[in-house]
């Protein structure tokens, strides 16, 4: 990673120390999971003080808070991408949004924490501007699936995709299980068998809702 000037003076110097604190951020938390990401590693991987990052950031959560706010784009781009010009059924739709998902282990990391914890400890507007960003990219994935032809409504893929976001913070989670749970896991493996098939189970579960989501429109 190219190393920030240690005092950043014009606006193009403070938007690559930003970069480079976000990029490292990204990376620890890819290799030991959101919950390890401490400001003083992000700060050391890139060669600053760790009263540096004040300046870009008020916090470790405002920091994270961003790089879930980036996931949300990552996650509109990559589902859009994968529905373009495509007539599905509402089995096919859950396996893509479960796919699109899958490819973003650390968006789905990082929803556990956002509710958890890392809204409610920035400023109002930093809260708003990522609400902002979310909802957006939540409305363009939800015109998407309505487009499909799955026999989904509005109301159904919203269901759909607030049941996509639910399960894979939470199957995440099951998925990266500690040392511990290991152990345990290997000691008693059908109590791993759930735990570790993070896209299958998510699969199973998406399916479940688009088809009964498609159903209740067309009843409706």
């Amino acid at each position: 990673m190219p190393q920030p000037r240690q005092r950043a003076r014009s606006d193009q110097d403070k938007e690559v120390r930003k970069t480079a604190l976000l990029t490292a951020a990204r990376e620890l938390a890819v290799e030991r999971g959101v919950r390890e990401v401490t400001l003083t590693e992000v700060t050391s991987r890139v060669g600053l003080h760790p009263s540096a990052l004040r300046r870009y950031f008020e916090s470790r959560e405002e920091l994270l808070l961003e790089l879930a706010e980036q996931g949300w784009a990552d996650w509109r781009s990559r589902l859009l991408a994968d529905l373009e010009g495509r007539r599905l059924d509402p089995v096919e739709v859950a396996e893509v949004v479960a796919g699109s998902l899958d490819a973003l282990p650390l968006f789905c990391d990082l929803q556990t924490h956002v509710g958890l914890s890392l809204e409610g400890a920035v400023r109002l507007e930093r809260a708003r501007a990522y609400k902002t960003a979310a909802s957006a990219a939540f409305d363009a994935m939800t015109a998407a699936l309505v487009e499909t032809g799955a026999g989904l409504d509005a109301e159904g893929a919203r269901t759909l995709l607030t049941a996509a976001m639910s399960c894979a913070a939470y199957l995440f989670q099951l998925s990266r299980p500690s040392p511990t749970l290991r152990r345990l896991y290997d000691e008693v493996p059908r109590w791993a068998h759930s735990a570790l098939r993070f896209r299958e189970q998510l699969t199973t579960l998406l399916r479940a809702v688009a088809v009964g989501a498609a159903r209740q429109a067309g009843n409706a």
